[in-house]
């Protein structure tokens, strides 16, 4: 499959990946019929999907199964009167109908609409007047349920809601049963050309109302690079990468590039992490591949990992925030794996990366990936230089990368600010080494201005993590009178440290940052909390440990 869209399939370095790495993009590419379908011809037999849950369910689903799926889902769709152009919302969690339903989509042309779980009434309201989403297929369990149903009467463009079940009360329609009752599939005509939208994500910023991230149709082809070179997959591979349907990262891992590689895709469909039963999928399915955000790495290495027979596993990937160091050495000593860091956002396929061919360098995100023009400005948009930090852009005057985001849906002013003058701005703060590698900062609202000083998060929270007593830990700036801000650390403590949570112990790791880095930076306050603040995808919320410092602060 991968022979039909590149000009050659396999480097040997950066250089040859630089110099020789292209895509072809078929006219009227759509992955429905061009990924999944042509799998089904080719090898139908050929295992897509493996998936089970906590529940104890398991089904392999073939690529003619998910075909057959997705065709009858879309029959039904259409039977409803969702075709081109129509917004639907998916909150089904890791249910196995997501990947029916985002298919069937695809194949009408319609626009799928990925959203968590832990969305309320507001969140749904809000979404659905802004899109003018046209229908919503969701988990059949409460209080996903309800938060739906309440939000229905403020929502004038919703004309269809769907339960996958298990319970599908009175007016949701019965996704199941309208597969059953569903006509032989009839694919349309013209389904869409390569510009037509075909997913939204909302995103959220440090401030405002969530964006809308919308790609086009050939957005999956921007994930060649991620499933067969960061996660270095073939035909033979069982991957998992450990992500909500809901998050974007669900579709970098689960769904299109490791389908267009060959690969199968594994799903544990579970309500709570527990780092012993992912190591227990990890062993029973010999899974052979692993990316999750760094939170899952670090409970991961807490555990026993003696007691599990992870020999299938053969590379790992990370991303999603920046990889402490310390996670990197424990993990390598404890499996023999490196970790391969990458770098991207919802706006973006895998921007930086580091690929089979080159080394990586604990806490660095890599090396850009060709399909981007990456460079690093500073505030006045003159270039970075080596080991100067600036923000991370994407240059897109000669040409706009495949992968790169459409726009903001309906928000022209935010489109401008994130990306004018042939530049898309990501917000995000790096340092380039001598070497090309890019050394990750904090998100340009996160860099701390202390007496002058300007601190990146990530920094200080990499010299906490290579102590003991720190399982998880958030930087943030805090309000000071005097300095400005001052740096804060908000920290999960190791449970054998429960009892010593005292003045003792926060001077101890104070000073114990100030050995590993420059003493300045030292977090001038520590607070021991049990869990931090994150989104869906893992990522910790700092902006809601500073909203909470600034109200305690007035």
């Amino acid at each position: 499959m991968l022979e039909k869209f590149l000009t050659k399939t396999s480097f040997d370095s950066q250089a040859d990946f630089i110099a020789n790495f292209n895509i072809k993009v078929p006219e009227n590419f759509n992955y429905g019929y061009d990924i999944v379908d042509a799998w089904a011809t080719e090898a139908p037999g050929k295992k897509a999907l493996c998936w089970t849950s906590d529940r104890g369910e398991h089904v392999d689903y073939t690529f003619a199964d998910i075909k057959a799926h997705s065709d009858r889902t879309a029959s039904w769709f259409q039977s409803l009167g969702i075709g081109k152009g129509d917004m639907v919302m998916l909150i089904l969690k890791r249910r196995s109908e997501f990947w029916f339903a985002i298919i069937a989509l695809h194949k009408l042309g319609a626009v799928a609409i990925p959203a968590t779980h832990l969305l309320t009434r507001k969140d749904i309201v809000y979404r659905t007047g802004a899109a003018g989403i046209k229908a919503i297929v969701c988990v059949g369990e409460e209080p996903i349920l309800g938060h739906v149903a309440d939000a229905l009467p403020q929502s004038p463009t919703v004309e269809h809601l769907i339960s996958v079940g298990p319970l599908v009360p009175d007016g949701f329609h019965d996704f199941h049963r309208g597969l059953r009752n569903a006509p032989p599939f009839l694919r349309p005509a013209h389904v869409n050309t390569n510009s037509d939208t075909s997913l939204m994500y909302f995103t959220s910023g440090t401030s405002g109302n969530p964006k809308m991230v919308i790609h086009d149709f050939t957005y999956p082809l921007g994930h060649i690079v991620t499933a067969s070179f960061w996660h270095n997959l073939h035909p033979d591979s069982l991957h998992l990468t450990i992500a909500d349907t809901g998050w974007g990262k669900a579709v970098w891992g689960k769904l299109y590039g490791q389908w267009i590689a060959g690969a199968a895709v594994f799903v544990y469909d579970h309500e709570k992490f527990t780092p012993a039963d992912m190591l227990r999928m990890i062993q029973d399915y010999r899974i052979t591949s692993l990316c999750a955000p760094p939170t899952i790495f670090r409970f991961l290495i807490r555990e026993d990992l003696t007691g599990y027979d992870l020999s299938s596993l053969k590379y790992c990937t990370i991303a999603g925030e920046a990889l402490n160091p310390a996670v990197f050495e424990a993990f390598y000593r404890l499996t023999g794996i490196k970790l391969m860091e990458g770098f991207g956002q919802t706006e973006t396929t895998l921007t930086i990366c580091t690929l089979p061919w080159s080394e990586p360098k604990p806490g660095s995100m890599g090396l850009p990936n060709p399909q981007y023009d990456v460079d690093l400005l500073r505030p006045d948009g003159s270039r970075a230089e080596d080991g100067e930090q600036g923000q991370i852009v994407i240059r897109t005057d000669n040409r706009i990368p495949l992968g790169l985001f459409k726009a903001y849906y309906r928000d022209p002013e935010r489109t401008h600010e994130a990306w004018n003058g042939g530049i898309y701005y990501t917000g995000d703060m790096a340092w380039r080494d001598e070497d090309g590698y890019y050394w990750f900062v904090g998100r340009a609202d996160d860099v701390i201005k202390s007496s002058g000083y300007r601190i990146g998060p990530f920094e200080v929270e990499s010299a906490l993590m290579t102590h003991p007593a720190v399982v998880e830990c958030a930087v943030t700036g805090a309000p000071d009178d005097i300095r400005g801000q001052v740096v804060k650390a908000t920290i999960v403590p190791a449970a054998e440290y429960a009892g010593r949570l005292n003045d003792a112990l926060i001077r101890e790791i104070q000073d114990h940052v100030k050995q590993v880095t420059a003493p300045y930076k030292y977090p001038r306050i520590i607070e021991f909390v049990s869990e931090l603040p994150k989104t869906i995808s893992g990522k910790i919320r700092r902006v809601e440990i500073r909203e909470k410092d600034a109200k305690n602060d007035e």
